[in-house]
């Protein structure tokens, strides 16, 4: 069992930044390939950033690419989403989650696996981005 808790966030205006924080619980943090999804008013679930507890296998969606920067802190079992150049269109609940499925590099490198096959999830986060 793994627990995922999200904090950070708020509103901000266009163009500003926000930090998201997510603190991993009961299991061996490592082991896991760790992912950021978000999800806006009558969209799907999508996946934002994701990536190995090392920092390899980094996989970033194209809507947020150059923008937004998932890291790792093995030491205090965080993962982290730094959002910078907000846009309105990055309004969303941002949710945590844990992929526990077997995952080369190169696919890690390639895709976000789809929200489906992700194990664990946090309770999600408002994120309100005015222009």
């Amino acid at each position: 069992q793994i627990q995922l808790r999200e904090s950070g966030g708020g509103s901000v205006q266009a163009v500003g930044s926000l930090s998201l924080s997510c603190r991993v619980s009961g299991h061996d943090y490592n082991a896991n390939c760790m992912g950021w999804f978000r999800q806006a008013p009558q969209k799907e679930r999508e996946g934002v950033a994701s990536s190995f507890p090392t920092g390899a296998g980094t996989h970033y969606a194209d809507s947020v690419k150059g923008r937004f920067t998932i890291s790792h802190d093995s030491a205090e079992n965080t993962v982290s989403l730094q959002m910078d150049d907000l846009k309105p269109e990055d309004t969303a609940i941002y949710y945590c989650a844990a992929y526990l499925r077997s995952l080369t590099h190169q696919q890690a490198l390639a895709i976000i696996p789809p929200s489906s096959e992700w194990t664990f999830w946090g309770q999600g986060t408002q994120d309100n981005v005015s222009s």
